[in-house]
């Protein structure tokens, strides 16, 4: 694809595109954002170097996206004033950090976010990806009986799963009902919607057939052929699409310190 306001290198056939020749500390004209638009229909995540932003810049960034989504299982990890920013923080003292399974941001929400902006300023030395899978090409490869099994079927995401299956204290946890596969409402194209870290089980089968299904489907779009790997530096972002793309973070990095913030942007219910 062809742009003339911004450069996009491809990073894998699959997905992912390096974007070069904008400034995300400003505000962009709109000739840029229609081609950020377009690019990101076409590789499903974006990423950017040298972009120390602040988290005016952030949310500047997601409100030309449409707006930003405030997920309440974010709360304790809200930055002090804006509420649409989350810390995203990993040291010495974690025991555990968010997305080290297969996902797409908050599925469990009634209207999932449309996307993620993820901003980091600290890196370790080595270490710390984050892959991305596709999943209109996930869906692609399903042999077509399995397409026409999975057509209509619905799974519940539980945003308990991503809690290790407790629910903190004074906090009440989504969990809603969602198409195992479904219709990305710009492009048009069909895609996986069901992930590891949030997805509990495909209703109106028996359990150990939702079990059997699912197990399938998680390995399936782990397929390399599908994936590519973003290794951050000091001010990248990654800015991706949930509703097409699943990522998994690498937590191979401890007990160095890796940091930065997300925001998120509002999403529809899905199709």
């Amino acid at each position: 694809m062809a742009y003339e306001t911004i450069t996009v290198r491809n990073v894998t056939p699959a997905i992912g595109g390096e974007v070069s020749g904008l400034d995300l500390t400003r505000p962009l004209p709109d000739a840029q954002v229609a081609e950020l638009k377009a690019a990101m229909a076409d590789r499903l995540v974006l990423f950017f170097r040298d972009q120390p932003i602040a988290h005016e810049d952030h949310i500047r960034l997601a409100n030309y996206f449409g707006g930003v989504h405030i997920a309440p299982s974010t709360a304790p990890w809200q930055v002090p004033g804006h509420p649409e920013v989350t810390i995203i923080h990993a040291d010495e003292n974690s025991t555990f950090v968010a997305g080290e399974d297969w996902h797409s941001d908050m599925s469990c929400d009634e209207a999932p976010p449309m996307g993620s902006i993820l901003y980091l300023h600290t890196m370790p030395p080595v270490g710390g990806d984050t892959v991305f899978s596709n999943m209109y090409a996930a869906y692609d490869a399903l042999s077509d009986r399995m397409k026409a099994y999975l057509s209509g079927l619905t799974a519940v995401h539980d945003a308990v799963v991503g809690f290790g299956g407790i629910t903190p204290e004074g906090m009440k946890l989504p969990r809603h009902s969602h198409p195992v596969i479904r219709t990305h409402p710009v492009t048009g194209k069909k895609c996986i919607f069901v992930n590891r870290g949030f997805t509990t089980h495909i209703e109106g089968v028996p359990a150990i057939e939702s079990r059997a299904i699912l197990t399938y489907l998680y390995e399936h779009v782990q397929h390399p052929m599908f994936q590519c790997r973003f290794r951050w530096q000091p001010h990248s972002i990654a800015f991706w699409d949930n509703r097409c793309a699943q990522h998994s973070a690498i937590w191979d990095y401890f007990p160095q310190v890796r940091s930065g913030y997300r925001v998120q942007i509002l999403g529809e219910k899905p199709e």
